[in-house]
Parts: structure tokens; sequence; C-alpha cells
């Protein structure tokens, strides 16, 4: 049984913050270079000692198997503005060698029974504690804006339903997040105007702070 939680949960929150920091610096590296990232932002969180316990009982995950069992302990969430840069993020997590891809899960060409799309990657990531170096798992959610968007309010509801829908509900879920989906379509088929009217904005921006 784990009695000091703080001290369960430090590696975690270490290892979301270092990932933040990384995936954030790739994102300026595309954007000093002048290039279109990839990246759209970053955001990170540890899962609360309420949220793994209840985890634990509904997936009845034994304490001494959480760290292997429970793969979303450290959580991070990176968003893209098309869904061809889900892809390009795909590849250059595969691509680091700081981190090791142990499982992914494709929900944007097989998206859940609920409409939900995103795409998943487990990654075993190593913090170095005082005590020595620690292998930690994380879970890294890759998704649209419209994507996020979708999951955030299914996310909300959830907590009224707890996954029981009425089925109104779930039909007008699952219309939304197809045309959350068209959205992301057709956003890609203007990525390259959208793109060069980026360049130009930044370009602008940039005359006026000078």
């Amino acid at each position: 049984m784990i009695t000091d939680w703080d001290t369960f949960l430090w590696p975690y929150n270490e290892a979301v913050n270092e990932l933040k920091v990384k995936f954030r610096a790739l994102r300026q590296s595309f954007l000093t270079k002048g290039e279109h990232s990839p990246i759209e932002f970053v955001v990170g969180r540890v899962k609360t000692v309420d949220s793994i316990k209840e985890k634990m009982q509904r997936r009845v995950i034994s304490p001494d198997v959480i760290e292997t069992d429970m793969q979303d302990i450290a959580g991070i969430r990176i968003m893209c503005q098309f869904v061809d840069d889900i892809y390009r993020v795909v590849d250059l997590l595969h691509a680091r060698d700081d981190l090791e891809v142990v499982e992914e899960r494709d929900y944007i060409q097989n998206a859940k029974p609920s409409g939900y799309r995103s795409y998943h990657m487990v990654v075993a990531y190593t913090v170095y504690l005082p005590e020595g170096s620690k292998r930690l798992l994380a879970e890294i959610q890759i998704r649209t804006l419209a994507m996020n968007f979708w999951a955030t309010v299914e996310h909300t509801l959830n907590y009224k339903y707890q996954g029981a829908y009425p089925e109104d509900i779930s039909e007008r879920l699952k219309r939304t997040a197809e045309a959350a989906y068209q959205l992301d379509e057709e956003m890609s088929s203007i990525r390259n105007e959208v793109q060069e009217a980026q360049k130009i904005f930044t370009k602008n921006k940039g005359k006026e702070k000078s």
C-alpha cells in the first residue's frame, strides 16, 4: 500500500515538467528556423491521488503493479493545427533517444464508438533522482484543436453521466465528433494558405516590435 503519495508522485511531476520543456523547445526550434511547427502548444498533468485510487478500484489494479499497469499517471497533451501534424509529431517522438515508445493507439483512423479521436502513445522516460535514475511510463495524447475541444466537452459530460449517456446525448456527441473531424479535413485542404498567412503575420508582427 502506498502511504506517502507525495514521494510516489514526485518523479511523475518531474517527468511531466521535463517533457513539457522539451516539447516546447522542439516547437520553438521550428519557429526559429522560420518553419511551420507541427506542435501548437503543450500541456501536462499528473493524476490526482483520488483519481488514481478510483482507477485502481475500477480496473482492479493492486499497488504493487501500479507503476506498470497504470500508464497515464503522468500525462502530456500535444495540440496540433492539422491532422498531418499529428503524424509528424508521432514520427518526431519515435526518432528521439531520450524516450522509448512502448505502446501506441491510433484513435484518429479508428475512432472510438463515442466519436473520440486522438493519437495515444505510452512512452518510457527516465528521470534522475538523488538516489539514482528511475524509468517510468507516461501517456502522450496528440490531437488537433478541434479534437481537443470535443474531448474536453465529452470529458465534462462524463462526470455527470459516468459514461451512460442518454441516447440523444450520445447521438449528438457522435455527430459533433464527425463535424469536428470534417472541420479538420477542411482546414487541411487549405493548409498551405493558412501557413503562408501565418508567416506573413509573424513577419509583420516582428516589424511592429522593431
